[in-house]
């Protein structure tokens, strides 16, 4: 098994049983938890390269929802095949053009819509895994209805219109995730300075890799738990308060 340098150990997952339910919106499938109680706030969860059947994404919509949101996971891969642990690191760089995390938009718009007009959400957030932190970054620099993003690890890509962000946006990233530097990091907190008029907030989390943040509980190791609980409370702290 060769190393791969992007994807975390998806490994032996426990199963999850699923609080939610899965929808058609337009031409998208969605992944839906809403809680037992009315609300017009929601939140928009952005898979990684695993896709949203992923169990690790749908323990997370679950858990945003428990904690009084309309949550929805879309299939941003619009049906194509996500990665698969499986598959050759090799191909990785050709199956991203097929699957660009800067070409979200379309979808985004029809799960707004959606949220809007049939669920009657009047504030929308945003929070995304790895290819969904990539994808939260950019629509937070391009769609002004959502209120406010977490952008969990997404590589960063450094150009000048990446740093004007629209709403307040939280990014997170582990310390030891040997897809993005800590230099990197450093580059975007300057360059928000520089640029940003809005409220963001930059967290590294000590010792973590790639894909901490999305474990289940019972596939945390124990020295990594309190971490993931921290960058989880985190995110949860920033929809509460913009969203």
């Amino acid at each position: 098994q060769m190393a791969d340098p992007f994807l975390y150990d998806t490994g032996e997952r426990s199963h999850y049983g699923c609080l939610g339910h899965e929808e058609q919106i337009e031409y998208l499938k969605a992944y839906i938890c809403r809680p037992s109680f009315f609300t017009d706030k929601a939140v928009i969860v952005v898979h990684d390269v695993f896709g949203w059947r992923f169990p690790d994404i749908r323990y997370i919509v679950d858990l945003i929802a428990g904690h009084g949101y309309i949550t929805i996971c879309p299939d941003f891969f619009k049906g194509t095949e996500p990665w698969k642990s499986t598959d050759h690191w090799g191909d990785f760089a050709d199956w991203m053009k097929d699957h660009d995390p800067t070409k979200v938009d379309k979808e985004a718009d029809v799960v707004l819509k959606y949220l809007k007009e049939q669920c009657g959400a009047k504030k929308i957030g945003i929070a995304g895994f790895s290819w969904g932190g990539m994808a939260v970054h950019h629509l937070m620099l391009k769609n002004p209805q959502l209120t406010a993003g977490v952008s969990l690890y997404g590589i960063i890509r450094d150009s000048e219109e990446r740093y004007n962000l629209l709403n307040p946006t939280f990014f997170s990233f582990g310390e030891k995730d040997h897809t993005i530097s800590l230099d990197q990091i450093f580059l975007l907190e300057e360059k928000l300075k520089q640029y940003c008029k809005v409220s963001y907030k930059i967290k590294v989390y000590p010792g973590q890799v790639h894909g901490f943040a999305q474990l289940k509980p019972e596939d945390m190791k124990p020295d990594d738990k309190p971490y993931i609980e921290e960058a989880r409370k985190d995110m949860i702290d920033w929809i509460k308060m913009f969203v």
